[in-house]
């Protein structure tokens, strides 16, 4: 049985390998976090909310640095009444992982698990918010 330790350099099947990753290293696009968060949006908040009307949910352009329940012309649920307070990144982020145990009662029940995914979203929500005063 022939021994093929005694190459020097790649083997056959090593050049393959290379060929085959350098094209993916050479034009790999990097991420676009503005298309991506707009598509998670979308995709995980879009069912109800919008950027700019009110849904079974409120609008949300400017919800970032928002008085909670601040949008003068949705109805908003007790809980959320309650709750007070300024829409925060930080604020956004825990609501986003159970809103049900920030503010029992909210008719909100979707969340996002995935905390990349949320930083995500929330630097969405946060390009389309005013900057603070």
């Amino acid at each position: 049985m022939p021994n093929f330790c005694y190459f020097k350099g790649p083997t056959p099947i090593g050049m393959v390998v290379a060929m085959l990753l350098t094209p993916t290293l050479v034009f790999a696009q990097p991420s676009n976090e503005a298309a991506d968060g707009q598509a998670l949006y979308d995709s995980k908040c879009g069912g109800c909310h919008s950027l700019d009307q009110n849904r079974i949910g409120p609008k949300h352009r400017g919800v970032i640095g928002r008085k909670v329940a601040g949008v003068s012309d949705f109805d908003y649920s007790p809980a959320i009444k309650m709750l007070g307070g300024t829409w925060t990144a930080t604020r956004v982020d825990q609501w986003l992982q159970g809103p049900q145990a920030m503010a029992p009662g909210t008719r909100m029940f979707l969340q996002v698990s995935d905390p990349e995914q949320r930083r995500v979203i929330i630097s969405y929500l946060a390009a389309n918010s005013p900057a603070p005063k």
